[in-house]
């Protein structure tokens, strides 16, 4: 975890062979030696503090993981000039103050020795299970000399993709760091900047989003100590100048202790101070800090219920600030986060803020996932990622979907600088889109029907031609709202193509990650076939192109070429019973017209034989493009795509010129489940208010 260990001459420990032996002695002797119950002095105060929130631990593991782990970095150093294995008890120690559960802690106190030392992961398995070494493994760096300069993004990616079995593993990453920090004085000057904008720009909002809050505001006080010395010091001397003074909350919270014993609600009421970092923060967003903003009255309660009885009694017997108040109990944060905020004025104008909670709220909003214990008791897979956002919060939803673009940034820097942007984001909204059963999306502040899009169907998300935000129709790039209801259209074309103005509208990871790689490392043909309105490669079969009927068959046979692969071109999009003819195309496959088609009559004018073309049945699916000529009107898209719904149309894209003398032209590119319907379709659209023509479209591909 860390490149400080040194042997004491600064080198590397010699005798590999001999030393591996003794370890794999040491592992059994502390699993059999005949001391085996006794705890070492080095981890009694780690065990009390274990057994504080876990009274029936069985702490035989963490002796003999401490026996092993001393026993491995016996000899090494920190840069400080410390015994190496004060660096995994200290990890540990924060970790047991946090509440981890054994299996943590076992982790964490051997969490180095397969990165520094001569144990193998196959001896931690061995001697502590499955679970350890897994947790082990995932917190171990990879290799410099391998990777290079790749080595620390791609060493997160590892990370990250073992948290998203285990969230343990970060939680050990996390422990690890805050106690780096702590000590990262003895760095250079250049390291320790770069150690800290790391944990600034990635672990503190890793570890807001698992809710461990006091992970996070440590991190932010250490890390602002080493980027913002100044800033750091100014924010010091005004809290050591507050603390000097008579402290406004303390006559504030005895206020409020009087209302709620008189109300006979049982409550426990704190002054919690900011941090310096929020100090900081508080004073660049507010000017000059008041007496009553170094802090906030926590107010913990037992039940739900009296959460709300604690509000209803402050905004009675006090002047509330409206709008300071927010609902977190009924709308829990993304990061598991649970509280009232609510705020009220003192007689003399001054404005104490408060969180109102209950006891089992505020152990998850201090330790977060870290308060949830083993994740592994819900089976993996049982619920969607956004279901299990609520349900089993130690998978959150946020972070499956991280997994799944992450996977598609296989550069390195192009997934680091991903990382860091998704982080650096707050997802504060919650749309609707797909089935009930789906589940909500969560999305940053700003995200499109795109980014929507690829959250929900990954991939095939490259086929979208267009959206429904509460039942109107949007374009793809509408910014969505909290609570909005999306429906996305896709066309189902396994070879559709992004168009690159998405990346314009595109404001998650996500959604960049897989257009870019879909327009960069897509086919992207050199040669093209004649009256194709989607360009493709001519030797390529177009499954959208090919109609097929019921019994799989081609939809058209032509005698002239009864081995050739047949497809319907798009310019055109011939349908039965059209008069059509076939031609010959590169690649011995027979392109299909419709015989008013000017590219079909160009082809025939440039001295190609038309073949006759037999349609096998007027039963079956189809592709069709139409143009709908109308009066501009309000709400015209929304009633003609009204039409093409009811009768069973797909809408695969969709076109609408600028208006002209307020005439307008709407082109739409269907897939039809009967050929035999298009009548009927037509004439629906032409009753559409406004629309005074509806055609077949063709096209002339240059």
């Amino acid at each position: 975890m860390t490149a400080e260990a040194t042997t004491p001459s600064g080198t590397a420990p010699t005798g590999r062979g001999h030393r591996r032996v003794r370890l794999r002695q040491l592992g059994r002797a502390a699993v059999f030696g005949s001391d085996r119950h006794r705890l070492p002095d080095a981890i009694e105060h780690l065990a009390k503090t274990h057994r504080r929130h876990h009274p029936r631990a069985d702490l035989d593991a963490l002796r003999r993981a401490y026996l092993l782990a001393e026993a491995a970095h016996r000899g090494q150093t920190r840069k400080s000039g410390e015994p190496y294995i004060t660096h995994p008890l200290a990890v540990t120690l924060i970790l047991a103050e946090l509440g981890a559960e054994t299996t943590t802690l076992t982790a964490s106190l051997l969490h180095d020795t397969v990165e520094d030392t001569e144990v193998t992961l196959e001896q931690v398995r061995a001697d502590f299970g499955a679970e350890v070494a897994h947790l082990v493994d995932g917190v171990t760096k990879l290799e410099k000399v391998e990777y290079g300069a790749a080595a620390e993004p791609e060493t997160f990616r590892k990370m990250l993709v073992a948290t998203g079995s285990d969230v343990r593993v970060m939680s050990i990453k996390l422990a690890d760091r805050v106690h780096n920090m702590r000590t990262l004085g003895v760095m250079r000057p250049e390291k320790q900047a770069r150690i800290a904008r790391v944990t600034r720009d990635v672990l503190i909002p890793l570890a807001e989003r698992l809710g461990v809050h006091t992970v996070k505001t440590e991190l932010e006080d250490l890390v602002f100590a080493v980027l913002h010395p100044a800033e750091h010091q100014a924010a010091q001397e005004l809290v050591l100048a507050h603390r000097g003074r008579p402290d406004p909350l303390a006559e504030a919270a005895a206020g409020v202790r009087a209302v709620l014993r008189e109300a006979g609600i049982a409550a426990e009421v704190q002054i919690r101070p900011r941090h310096l970092f929020s100090v900081h923060r508080a004073r660049l967003k507010r000017g000059e800090l008041g007496a009553m903003d170094y802090g906030r009255l926590l107010i913990l309660v037992a039940e739900n219920a009296d959460c709300y009885a604690v509000l209803g009694e402050l905004h009675t017997c006090f002047t509330p600030v409206v709008a300071d108040f927010k609902d977190f109990v009924a709308a829990p944060k993304f990061n598991l986060y649970q509280s009232l905020h609510t705020a009220f004025a003192t007689p003399g104008g001054a404005v104490a803020e408060v969180l109102v909670r209950t006891h089992a709220m505020h152990r998850v909003a201090e330790t977060g996932v870290v308060a949830l214990g083993d994740p592994h008791r819900s089976p993996e897979g049982e619920a969607g990622a956004e279901e299990t956002e609520r349900a089993d919060p130690t998978r959150p939803g946020w972070l499956s979907r991280l997994l799944k673009w992450q996977e598609q940034a296989t550069d390195p820097d192009t997934f680091w600088t991903e990382l860091r942007d998704e982080l650096a984001r707050d997802r504060e909204i919650t749309v609707f889109a797909g089935d009930a059963a789906d589940g909500p999306l969560q999305l940053p502040v700003g995200a499109t029907c795109v980014d929507a899009a690829y959250a929900r169907h990954g991939q095939a998300a490259h086929s979208c031609v267009g959206a429904r935000v509460n039942g109107r129709l949007a374009a793809l790039r509408t910014v969505l709202r909290d609570g909005d209801t999306v429906q996305l259209l896709l066309a189902g074309d396994a070879g559709s193509r992004p168009s690159p103005e998405w990346l314009e509208h595109a404001t998650t990871p996500a959604a960049r990650v897989a257009i870019r790689s879909r327009l960069e490392n897509g086919p992207e043909p050199a040669e093209y076939e004649a009256g194709e309105e989607t360009r493709r490669p001519a030797a390529e079969p177009e499954p959208a192109a090919t109609a097929r009927a019921t019994a799989g068959e081609a939809a058209a046979t032509v005698p002239g070429a009864p081995e050739a692969a047949i497809r319907l071109a798009r310019c055109c999009t011939p349908v039965p019973p059209d008069a059509a003819r076939g031609f010959l195309v590169r690649g011995g496959a027979v392109t299909v017209h419709r015989e008013e088609c000017p590219t079909a009559r160009e082809m025939a004018a440039g001295g190609r034989a038309p073949l006759v073309v037999n349609w096998r049945s007027h039963s079956m699916g189809c592709r069709v493009t139409l143009q709908a000529e109308a009066l501009g009107r309000p709400e015209l898209l929304a009633d003609l795509t009204e039409a093409l719904a009811q009768h069973g149309a797909a809408v695969l894209n969709a076109e609408v010129e600028p208006p002209r003398e307020q005439r307008v032209r709407h082109t739409y590119t269907l897939r039809l489940p009967d050929a035999s319907g298009l009548p009927r379709l037509m004439r629906a659209m032409r009753r559409v208010p406004g629309v005074y023509d509806v055609s077949r479209a063709v096209r002339l591909q240059p």
